[in-house]
């Protein structure tokens, strides 16, 4: 539950804003779950690289899973040694908190601009 309230948000409020690009903005996606430790260990890239990825909440949430799902023994492979379940809370809230603050804004804005009509033509566009 609270990695869906960390990245919900987030993916709203990105999906407000690009709303010509929406290829620009998977690419950055792609690069923070590549070095997050889903697809491979976070150990098996560089150390800066390693820093980085525990400030994206994809991180957290993969090492999350991973302690819901594996056995202890597999907590050897991680950064820290061990599932971090304290850490992992506090990170997913925090990005809760951070998420969940703009989202209502940014939605309500975009709302605001888009009559019923051009969401439909757009949808019915997106369709084809």
């Amino acid at each position: 539950m609270l990695g869906m309230l960390a990245t919900m948000p987030i993916g709203a409020v990105l999906g407000c804003s690009a709303t010509r690009a929406p290829l620009a903005s998977s690419c950055p996606r792609s690069w923070r779950s590549s070095v997050s430790g889903i697809f491979f260990p976070a150990t098996e890239v560089p150390e800066w690289l390693q820093w980085i990825a525990l400030v994206f909440p994809v991180y957290w949430l993969g090492l999350g899973m991973r302690a819901v799902l594996l056995l202890d023994e597999f907590a050897a492979v991680g950064t820290g040694n061990s599932w971090r379940y304290g850490e992992t809370f506090c990170a997913l809230g925090a990005w809760d908190v951070i998420g969940l603050l703009p989202a209502p804004v940014v939605l309500r804005r975009m709302t605001r601009k888009e009559s019923g009509s051009a969401i439909e033509e757009r949808r019915k566009v997106a369709m084809q």
